[in-house]
């Protein structure tokens, strides 16, 4: 804290520590309340602003930027792959066939190993573990101040704790049939029985409610992050216009929502919950 002495009182520059080149001295302010009285040019000035300020600006930095990281790795690529995602089992509303083609298509996509590790694990797994960082660095305020903000930030994170498990035991479980007792045959080994093997599992009534509930907490977790990165990343700027995008999110993530829900049960009830009518 630096005071500027005028001979009549000491006015205190809170926050921030300025340099100022005045003609008469500039005294330094410690948190004892001692004063000393120290030239007023910058170079020994520089001695008494403490040296961790540096490294402090350094370690900001850093956590901004991965924080940014991690925003973008939720929207671009693994919104984007969600989106496909839904997508390609929307074709389990005209039958097997159809489906088992889809996921055939995909996996004749030229390097689609290395498609899949560069695009879509790397980073699913940087942005879960940040975001399990974030969740334990966070301190949750909703009951004394429960705005709506608030609850979204702190569903947010429980979403994406919920994710972490369901998201592993998804990808163990039909990307590689890695789940023994449950599946042990890999979707993308064998596209021609697809539909079959998720059908299987999905008609164990236990393994249909974590679906619905994997389903449920992935789309608000997009939904709501879409949002926080259009704020975040200065896209939308006042009020109304993050008030207007909100509910723009809650709009498309019903819609999303319905998607998922409706390829899902599409799986055990052919065409779906609208019986083909879409």
């Amino acid at each position: 804290m630096l005071c500027d002495h005028n001979g009549d009182k000491l006015k205190l520059i809170e926050h921030q520590r300025f340099a100022f080149s005045r003609v008469h001295s500039i005294i330094f302010c410690d948190l004892a309340i001692n004063y000393r009285v120290v030239p007023a040019n910058f170079a020994d000035l520089a001695e008494f602003i403490p040296q961790r300020s540096a490294p402090l600006a350094i370690r900001l930095s850093r956590t901004f930027i991965l924080r940014k990281l991690h925003q973008l790795s939720g929207i671009m690529p693994l919104g984007v792959f969600l989106l496909e995602h839904f997508y390609t089992n929307s074709k389990a509303l005209n039958g097997p066939a159809d489906f088992n083609n889809a996921v055939k298509d995909l996996q004749s996509i030229p390097y689609i190993l290395l498609i899949e590790i560069g695009g879509i694990f790397i980073p699913l797994i940087y942005h879960a573990l940040y975001g399990l960082v974030i969740t334990v660095e966070a301190r949750p305020n909703n009951l004394n101040y429960p705005y709506p903000r608030n609850w979204f930030y702190t569903i947010q994170r429980i979403t994406g704790i919920i994710l972490f498990f369901f998201i592993t035991f998804h990808v163990l479980n039909f990307r590689f049939g890695m789940i023994p007792g449950l599946n042990m045959l890999s979707v993308a080994h064998h596209p021609e029985q697809s539909f079959e093997v998720v059908s299987r599992e999905f008609h164990i009534i236990p393994i249909f409610i974590v679906y619905v509930i994997g389903i449920t907490s992935t789309v608000w977790h997009l939904a709501n992050g879409v949002w926080l990165f259009l704020v975040d990343w200065g896209i939308t700027i006042g009020d109304r216009a993050q008030r207007l995008t909100g509910y723009a999110c809650i709009a498309f993530g019903l819609l999303l929502l319905a998607v998922g829900i409706n390829a899902a049960v599409a799986f055990i009830r052919p065409g779906g919950l609208l019986g083909g009518i879409l």
